[in-house]
C-alpha cells in the first residue's frame, strides 16, 4: 500500500483511484508511476547522450593533438572511464524502463538497478570535473618549427597576368 493524499492506494491500482478535490478547489490526480519513471529515464538518457557526445568529441581532440600534450595519458584514461560508465548507465536505464514498477516482486531489483545507475552517474560527474580541469579547450599547440610545403615545379600553375581574367589557363 502507498499513501496518496491521506488515502491508502494499492500500487497495482494507481490508475483506478479517482481524483481528489481539496477545499481550495485544486484537483489532485494520482501519479502514474510507470509514466513518471519512463519520462524521468528518458530525460536522463538524453542528458547521458549529450555528455557521451561531448566526451567523444574531447577524446577525438586529445587523440588528434597527440602525446605532446602534457595531460595526454590522464585525459585518455579519464575519458575512456567516463564513456564506459555512461554506456553502463544507458544500459541500466534501458533495463529499468523495461520493468513494470507496479509489480512488487520487481521492486528490490529495480531499486538495486536505480542505485547502481545513481552511483555510476555520480562517478561520471566526478570524472568529468577532472576532465574539465585537465582539458585543453582554448589552448593552441604551436610548433616552434615553421611548416613548409614543398610542391614540385612541374605541378606549379602560372598565375594569370590580368587580374580581371578568371577561368582555366
Amino acid at each position: 500500500m502507498d499513501r496518496l493524499n491521506g488515502q491508502d492506494i494499492p500500487l497495482s491500482k494507481v490508475d483506478d483511484v479517482e481524483a481528489v478535490t481539496r477545499r481550495s478547489g485544486k484537483v489532485y490526480r494520482p501519479i502514474n508511476l510507470n509514466h513518471y519513471a519512463t519520462k524521468k529515464t528518458a530525460a536522463q538518457s538524453m542528458l547521458d547522450v549529450a555528455l557521451l557526445m561531448a566526451n567523444s568529441s574531447q577524446l577525438k581532440s586529445v587523440l588528434y593533438v597527440g602525446p605532446q600534450y602534457r595531460f595526454y595519458l590522464p585525459l585518455i584514461v579519464l575519458l575512456t572511464i567516463s564513456i564506459t560508465l555512461q554506456v553502463a548507465v544507458g544500459l541500466l536505464l534501458v533495463f529499468i524502463v523495461k520493468y513494470d514498477l507496479n509489480d512488487v516482486r520487481k521492486h528490490a531489483k529495480l531499486n538495486r538497478m536505480n542505485n547502481a545507475a545513481t552511483v555510476f552517474v555520480f562517478f561520471t560527474v566526478l570524472i568529468n570535473i577532472f576532465i574539465t580541469a585537465l582539458g585543453f579547450e582554448g589552448q593552441i599547440l604551436r610548433s616552434t618549427e615553421p611548416r613548409l610545403i614543398a610542391i614540385p615545379e612541374s605541378q606549379l600553375v602560372p598565375l594569370p597576368i590580368d587580374d580581371n581574367v578568371t577561368g582555366v589557363i
